[in-house]
């Protein structure tokens, strides 16, 4: 019988770090929402906070809360100009369950996906605004500064929905230009952020 004890897995992610000091994970840029129109990730300490430093980052959305009812937290790209209209394919399913326990489901929403299209991507659908609404995940962006590529994007996130679902939500896609990404923007379809956080890392 063969001997596997041999086999080790490290779970343990790096320390995160803002000085540069070379650890695979670097906190960037952090926002917090207060009734805000939109977080946007377009300036650092140091300049642009997309660039070739790093060829993957990393943001995680924590505790978003909307201000209207039954929105969609959305996400765009900037490629070189001043609008937030980059091409995207995309793709998005999700996975449902109603806390009595009367829905469980999995399915593919055509009427969230983009073909080649400038418009915002939705990444957190559904949100409340009640007190204990609310939605966390996460998104990775891949080598934005690439001028050969396209640029891959996915995200991943759990919501307490408007109507009491758990969401479990998957969307993937590219920017379809040859341009560098140089700043991400995150606005809810209607209404406002009304708080949380979301955290812009860079992986080495």
């Amino acid at each position: 019988m063969a001997n596997y004890s041999a086999i080790k897995y490290n779970f343990n992610l790096p320390p995160a770090t803002t000085n540069g000091s070379g650890n695979s994970i670097e906190l960037i840029k952090t926002l917090t929402a207060s009734s805000s129109g939109d977080l946007t990730f377009v300036n650092g300490a140091s300049g642009v906070v997309l660039s070739a430093t790093y060829k993957t980052y990393l943001f995680k959305f924590i505790n978003i809360h909307a201000s209207g009812d039954e929105v969609d937290l959305q996400v765009n790209f900037r490629d070189g100009g001043t609008d937030y209209d980059a091409t995207k394919t995309t793709t998005y399913f999700e996975a449902i369950h109603d806390e009595d326990d009367s829905t469980a489901q999995v399915g593919y929403i055509d009427s969230k996906d983009i073909a080649q299209g400038t418009g915002f991507q939705t990444i957190l659908r559904y949100l409340g605004n009640d007190n204990d609404e609310s939605s966390s995940g996460e998104m990775y962006l891949f080598n934005p500064s690439s001028t050969t590529f396209v640029k891959n994007f996915m995200s991943e996130s759990a919501t307490l929905t408007t109507n009491g679902y758990i969401n479990h939500l998957h969307v993937s896609g590219y920017c379809n230009v040859t341009a560098a990404i140089d700043a991400v923007q995150f606005k809810m379809s209607s209404g406002n952020i009304d708080s949380g956080t979301i955290k812009l890392y860079g992986i080495r």
